[in-house]
């Protein structure tokens, strides 16, 4: 089967006024359909920021760049054209590199453009001089450096495109001061370029029919980006029509529908935070097909499970990041893949009790328990109940972000996702995602609900983009668990050095009076019988908002259970 490309735009006429380099990156942005750049200003890319004057592109200002590379990450996963961060030199790279790390590791398309010293200063330690390759070289997909004005449109042109192909992930731009000044022709620029879609060949789809036919215990595994509506509802019909139970990626989770009556596919997700029985299905399964996400160190508890099973491989490009056996490699667009694979049949001797097990295990996993957890229902929030508060609240297409730390294993668990791009949390376990998300989520999709659910030490690395939405109209509520401690670390203290903490304790501010300074609305809960109509005030306000949740400071995980 060919491969599938999206439809361009004309390009516009092109008037003979010839632009600058700087002018001629916001011209080419336009042209590939960039609405939002985001990013802390700096001398080094003054010409860019002119550029952007007279834009209908918006120039979003971040308080920090790590924010601003969060954001423009967050676009990207949500929707599938790269976000894009501008930052200075020096000191502004180094803020943005975690983004940079994220995106790559997260497989997420994105541009970060530097503004460098000028090309006469390179190489003489000037000021705030780096070496762009040097730093960003191994966890980048690609770095680039403009050194010829002329080439500036193209060069942005092939930088979303190799953004987008294949494994998405991040390039980095770098932009000479003295080069963003000089002329770079007229304002046409180039035809932006077609993201190849490649689906599989009839000859795969035969072969992986026949393993499947061969299969008594059958398992899918979605991951990775561009998942659509259309993808995951057939994925879901479909697997369920043969009783072949649906994983999840870690923060994969929105790829495919989830139901809450237990009557689908989906059964859950793998990686921290995933049930016993979702593990058990890894180890126990005949035939894994990978859809979008190889079998990777956190998929596969750290290398130990499913490695020798039968596997299929269904990745665009090439097998970066798997580990373990494969069987049949398909060179492919999942989601893309997904709708040819609906068409066959499979596994007419699928073990039909397996496949209910699974379904009935992750329903007991995912159903908030009503058992609290914690020891004083006056004192502290239980966030098992606040959870259960929002999956009766939530709109069925709710954006729900979060960082890294044990606050996240609370939504990951119980709240659904019923939507496609509904989900916007690092892969590679980077604090500080959860607030620039929540704002790039409602910049991007105006109107459509936000909710962002923040551990104590998670929040205040990024927290102060609070004033990012409120001086650029962004709406969210931010649920900020305050427990006094990085909590994931401390668990790990009690387990190996008993008694001894060390390192993991927090001194925080009042959560709900820092918000209002900002112009946010806020209030603090202390218990969760107060949580619902403390949520739909936050929500009704019509501002930015955040929850102040006092939890037990003994609690580190939902009651085991499934």
């Amino acid at each position: 089967m060919a491969n599938v490309e999206p439809e361009l735009p004309e390009l516009p006429a092109s008037p003979e006024r010839p632009l600058s380099a700087g002018h001629q990156i916001v011209a080419q942005l336009e042209r590939e359909g960039v609405q939002r750049v985001y990013g802390v200003p700096g001398e080094s890319f003054l010409d860019v920021l002119d550029g952007l004057h007279d834009s209908p592109i918006s120039t979003v200002v971040t308080r920090h760049e790590g924010g601003a590379g969060f954001m423009a990450l967050a676009e990207g996963r949500l929707t599938g054209l790269p976000g894009v961060a501008m930052v200075t030199r020096g000191p502004g790279a180094a803020n943005a590199f975690i983004a940079v790390h994220t995106a790559y590791q997260d497989a997420t398309p994105m541009l970060l453009f530097v503004g460098l010293v000028p090309v006469p200063d390179r190489g003489r330690e000037a000021f705030q001089e780096f070496d762009l390759s040097g730093w960003f070289g191994s966890t980048a997909k690609k770095v680039v450096m403009l050194d010829d004005p002329a080439a500036a449109a193209r060069v942005v042109a092939e930088s979303v495109h190799v953004a987008r192909s294949g494994r998405p992930g991040p390039v980095v731009i770098g932009l000479p001061e003295d080069v963003l000044t000089l002329p770079a022709g007229p304002s046409g620029g180039v035809r932006p370029l077609a993201v190849p879609r490649p689906r599989a060949a009839e000859a795969e789809l035969k072969e992986l029919v026949r393993r499947f036919e061969r299969a008594r215990r059958p398992l899918v595994v979605v991951g990775g980006e561009g998942w659509t509506a259309q993808s995951g509802q057939e994925l879901v019909r479909w697997a369920t029509r043969h009783s072949i139970p649906v994983l999840a990626d870690f923060r994969a989770y929105d790829a495919v529908p989830h139901d809450l009556d237990g009557t689908g596919a989906y059964v859950g997700s793998l990686g921290y935070g995933r049930g016993d029985h979702a593990a058990r299905l890894l180890d126990e399964a005949d035939l894994t097909v990978f859809l979008g996400a190889p079998r990777g160190d956190v998929l596969s508890d750290g290398y130990t499970r499913g490695l020798d099973s039968e596997t299929v491989l269904v990745l665009p490009g090439d097998a970066q990041g798997h580990c373990g056996r494969i069987d049949q490699f398909v060179s492919a667009h999942a989601p893309a893949f997904v709708l040819d694979l609906v068409t066959t049949p499979a596994s007419p001797d699928a073990d039909v009790a397996w496949f209910t097990a699974a379904r009935e295990a992750h329903a007991r996993f995912a159903t908030p328990s009503l058992e609290p957890t914690t020891s004083d229902d006056d004192a502290y929030v239980d966030l098992t109940a606040v959870m259960s508060v929002l999956r009766e609240e939530l709109a069925h297409d709710a954006v729900i972000t979060y960082g890294a730390g044990n606050h996240a294993l609370w939504p990951a668990r119980y709240l659904p996702h019923r939507a496609p791009a509904s989900l916007v949390a690092p892969r590679n376990g980077a604090m500080g995602m959860g607030i620039p998300a929540a704002v790039a989520a409602s910049l991007a999709f105006p109107g459509r609900e936000v909710v962002s659910v923040a551990g104590d030490g998670c929040f205040l690395m990024n927290g102060q983009e609070l004033a990012t939405a409120v001086g650029h109209g962004a709406v969210f509520v931010a649920l900020v668990v305050d427990n006094g401690c990085y909590a994931t670390i401390r668990e790990h203290q009690e387990g190996a050095y008993p008694g001894r903490p060390s390192g993991t304790r927090l001194t925080n501010p009042d959560f709900a009076a820092w918000a209002r300074s900002y112009g946010a609305y806020a209030e603090t809960v202390t218990s969760h019988r107060d949580f619902r109509e403390a949520f739909r005030r936050a929500r009704a306000d019509g501002l930015p908002a955040v929850l102040h949740l006092i939890q037990d400071p003994a609690v580190r995980a939902p009651a085991t259970a499934g």
